[in-house]
């Protein structure tokens, strides 16, 4: 027999690998669900591996040679052999029938179907379900079911970064990200929470010289609040204004945004300012951005150290999977939340708490 030990994510990706290079007549030996990849321990993948074989052809007889007649202890090996792998077969057509129609006991399954409506990644959601999942068969009250869901995801969120407004570390506070996101608005209310509510003082620079509106747009604000502001073209205009203003607690930089399927946009940023200079740079991304779209405007900065990420438009959408999908898959917590075009007043510090409370609801 060929045997062949072949790893998918899912049951039928598995058993399109096993069709592809054993065939149709393979049989499935053992499958068990594993974790790999990851680093230090974290963001392990859930895979499943499979054992899957094959019978070797059997080799036709020679009709120059003599049949010589098989022991009896042979055929009935054989007998047996037949029956193990008719035993196997079964086994692997129940086995994928549980993995398409997989479904969890009542309240469970509402659990679940609540929580790819709140669009939680299929995998996490399934996770979060069968953690919480017990074998007993009668059925639990859903108040009970969801604190308990609530639970298992702020335990996960944990150990994912800071969450919650955290001390600035550096002086220097850059907010980077896609355009129509809302970054000089969540500067503005930054800023004036830190000059209304902490007294420090404050500066601000913008790089976003390719919108004329955003420039005057934080003009205004700059004046409401009285601080200096400071426009920087390119990187030689950066680097002035952070030694003019080098005396002051904090400057809140404001950067371009610009499409995030463009490559060239995390180099065009460091071209206007030096990412590698000691400061805190916060992700800022939209809650109504699909989450597929939200990955990939993650991993273009993926160079960047960012610190935590700003979700705006909290306010625009009854969908927050997005959240726990970007920082349990990528281990970076989340910093603020706002919820409207009012400044300072409309953001919100994303605790952990708060974060499972607009998952799991009321």
């Amino acid at each position: 027999m060929k045997i062949k030990k072949i790893k998918g994510s899912t049951m039928p990706e598995v058993m399109q690998i096993v069709r592809r290079e054993l065939g149709e007549d393979a049989v499935i030996l053992n499958s068990k669900v594993i974790h790999e990849g990851g680093f230090l321990g974290l963001f392990k993948k859930r895979k499943l591996e499979v054992l899957a074989g094959i019978d070797s052809p059997r080799k036709k007889p020679v009709p120059s040679k003599p049949v010589v007649a098989k022991p009896m202890s042979s055929v009935l090996a054989e007998g047996k052999q037949d029956h193990l792998l008719k035993e196997i077969k079964d086994m692997k057509r129940l086995i994928q029938q549980k993995n398409q129609d997989h479904t969890f006991p009542l309240p469970y399954q509402e659990l679940l179907n609540h929580l790819e409506n709140q669009e939680v990644n299929k995998d996490i959601a399934m996770e979060l379900v069968d953690t919480i999942h017990t074998s007993n068969e009668q059925e639990e009250d859903m108040e009970k079911l969801k604190k308990k869901l609530a639970f298992e995801i702020k335990h996960r969120l944990a150990n994912k970064g800071s969450f919650g407004k955290s001390d600035y570390q550096k002086q220097f506070v850059h907010l980077v990200g896609p355009t129509g996101v809302g970054k000089t608005t969540t500067i503005a209310k930054l800023a004036a929470h830190s000059v209304l509510n902490e007294r420090k003082k404050v500066a601000l620079i913008t790089t976003d010289t390719y919108r004329i509106a955003a420039i005057e747009q934080l003009k205004t604000y700059s004046k409401i609040l009285d601080v200096p502001i400071e426009v920087a073209y390119n990187l030689e205009d950066y680097n002035k204004a952070r030694e003019k203003f080098s005396d002051f607690d904090l400057v809140f930089v404001d950067t371009a945004g610009r499409n995030f399927r463009d490559e060239k946009y995390v180099e065009e940023l460091g071209n206007v300012m030096d990412l590698n200079e000691e400061v805190d740079t916060y992700l800022v991304l939209s809650l109504t951005t699909k989450s597929n779209d939200l990955e990939a405007i993650y991993d273009q900065f993926r160079h960047v150290p960012v610190k935590q990420i700003i979700f705006t438009k909290k306010d625009e959408t009854t969908s927050y999977g997005a959240a726990l999908n970007l920082s349990l898959q990528h281990n970076i917590g989340i910093a603020f939340l706002t919820t409207g075009q009012d400044v300072p007043d409309d953001i919100e510090e994303a605790s952990i708490d708060h974060i499972a409370k607009l998952i799991v609801g009321d």
